[in-house]
């Protein structure tokens, strides 16, 4: 079960996932040599291939008969599938699912092979050596459904509260039609206590989308930080009077809106209060098992964390779920990090990043916790060309999903020219840590640049990174750097005082746990080749921050006063 519930009663599945494959590296001294490895993983992580870069083949077999939908949650960076040795699909893109139909099986066994590369190519523009692992492998799940000729792909519910109270919400269904000729169904949606029928819908071959408008669901609890209440959403697709598929998923009645300098849930205005946190774990790389991701939750609401920021590349589902069910917002954005205006040029850069802004909001778009969107962490945004790929993106992502806010995290204090585009204008800072200024006065100054550039003014202001490095176990009563005991001192100071200021909704302390960077270049600049600003170490244990940041984040309620 890749989910946190079952999304199907009707339609057969089989995950898999959560046994062990044939593994194979093809290029380096070990090529050709297999080897019985578990899915989900990272290569990286298997004994001697700590350092390899290439393409290595998975491969298992399955049982089945018929159309099949095969999905694969998260392969880095490539991959291209192979069943009973035919190529029926390629995909590029670490950190977001894909699917694939082959259809009319013959009864019997049959053969899965997937080629995945996790090498630094000039074709994958997302991916380079950067502060953080770039993982290779199978790191999530993989299902196998059996389909009919018609089936349900997805279902994407709005809620809507009326000035009445009463909720509603508006619920659009994709279907795809295998066959060549036109099919008529029936469609059936239930949600909550409102149920609607469609009338004879025709299916024109490939894709088709049919909408449920004003779906009543009165006496229903909204979703909130402290009731985090969900609700299944079930929709069957009828053929000659037999339902023939289903899926099933969840979403949560809340609405996200701007009012002025504040995002509001339901009304009250937001504070965050959050970390940002890297899939990365030292024994299982960013393939985290759901124990690991559940613990790693305990230790977010354990220190009074609101929000998470899935740093830098959209999350596993079960992640998503775990949030959904636990009431933690979380802010979600693309797979770009600190790419420069060069990089950005590159032929497949906006395409690429196109591609992981659709597959991610098509995915996870039932998400409650999810408020807003996020795009090009710390990219360039200072020429004329740069601010065209924001602006193409946020347009992407309001076209695809009206319902939440979006936003960009920028470092570029003084050349940025784009603030003028997102819904919240959102910050990385590091006072104390790489900057002399307080964050008082760093907050200051931003929010008077913003305010007299013009293209800030009159908009929500989030601190989206802020932090220090401390390793763990390295305490000194001076204080000396990448200390425990600085790292603590330097957090307090810099929490209270964004805390303090009326002109800041909140903050993304960078970062929860210490996470490990690319060998190139990026470990000459980070001891113990890690990310050290974390909270706690790579193994979760809490550092001297630990207990600073729990009775700050503690004493601060989610909400700010209304303005």
């Amino acid at each position: 079960m890749l989910r946190t519930f079952e999304m199907h009663q009707i339609r057969k599945t089989m995950e898999l996932s959560g046994k062990l494959w044939d593994f194979t590296p093809l290029e380096g001294e070990q090529a050709g040599e297999t080897m019985k490895v578990m899915v989900p993983s990272c290569l990286e992580t298997y004994p001697g291939f700590g350092n390899y870069r290439g393409f290595v083949s998975y491969e298992t077999v399955f049982e089945a008969q018929g159309n099949i939908r095969l999905e694969c949650k998260g392969v880095s960076h490539y991959a291209r599938v192979y069943v009973d040795g035919k190529e029926e699909a390629e995909h590029y893109g670490s950190y977001t699912p894909f699917a694939v139909c082959v259809k009319n099986l013959a009864a019997g066994q049959h053969s899965l092979k997937i080629l995945v590369d996790n090498a630094f190519r000039d074709e994958y523009a997302l991916d380079f050596p950067n502060d953080y692992m770039s993982y290779g492998g199978i790191s999530r799940g993989v299902m196998l459904e059996q389909v009919g000729n018609v089936y349900i792909e997805w279902v994407h519910v709005t809620p809507r509260q009326e000035n009445n109270g009463d909720w509603t919400a508006r619920a659009e269904v994709s279907c795809h039609n295998l066959t060549e000729t036109t099919q008529k169904v029936k469609l059936r949606v239930k949600l909550a206590n409102s149920e609607m029928v469609s009338g004879e819908i025709i299916l024109m071959p490939g894709e088709n989308r049919y909408t449920f408008e004003d779906l009543q669901a009165k006496n229903v609890t909204p979703w909130s930080m402290a009731t985090p209440a969900l609700y299944q959403v079930q929709v069957t697709l009828e053929q000659n009077g037999i339902v023939v598929d289903d899926l099933i998923d969840r979403t949560g009645f809340r609405m996200v809106r701007l009012d002025g300098r504040q995002v509001l849930l339901n009304g009250k205005p937001l504070r965050i209060k959050g970390f940002c946190r890297h899939e990365d774990h030292p024994q299982y790389g960013c393939a985290l098992p759901r124990e690991a991701i559940a613990y790693d939750l305990q230790l977010i609401k354990d220190l009074g964390a609101n929000s998470v920021r899935t740093s830098h590349y959209p999350n596993d589902e079960l992640f998503l779920d775990m949030c959904d069910e636990l009431g933690i917002l979380v802010w979600e954005e693309n797979h770009a990090r600190g790419i420069d205006g060069e990089r950005m040029k590159s032929p497949c850069f906006e395409e690429q990043c196109e591609q992981v802004i659709r597959e991610m909001i098509t995915a996870h778009y039932n998400h409650p916790s999810i408020y807003i969107w996020g795009i090009l962490n710390e990219c360039g945004s200072e020429t004329e060309y740069e601010r065209s790929c924001y602006r193409a993106q946020f347009e992407l992502i309001r076209r695809l999903d009206s319902s939440r806010v979006c936003s960009a995290a920028s470092c570029r204090f003084g050349t940025d020219i784009c603030q003028d585009l997102p819904d919240v204008c959102s910050w990385n800072i590091y006072p104390y840590w790489y900057d002399e200024d307080t964050a008082t006065q760093k907050i200051d100054k931003l929010h008077k640049w913003l305010e007299s550039d013009g293209k800030g003014a009159g908009k929500p202001l989030l601190i989206t990174e802020v932090g220090a490095g401390g390793i763990y176990g390295f305490r000194d009563t001076s204080s000396d750097v990448w200390s425990e005991d600085l790292q603590a001192e330097i957090l307090e100071k810099q929490l209270k005082e964004i805390a303090a200021s009326e002109d800041c909704m909140g903050m993304y302390i960078w970062q929860f746990c210490d996470v490990r960077v690319s060998r190139i270049w990026w470990a000459l600049r980070r001891p113990k080749s890690r990310n050290n600003k974390g909270i706690v170490d790579e193994y979760r244990r809490p550092k001297m921050a630990y207990k600073v940041v729990r009775e700050i984040f503690r004493s601060l309620p989610d909400y700010r006063e209304q303005e």
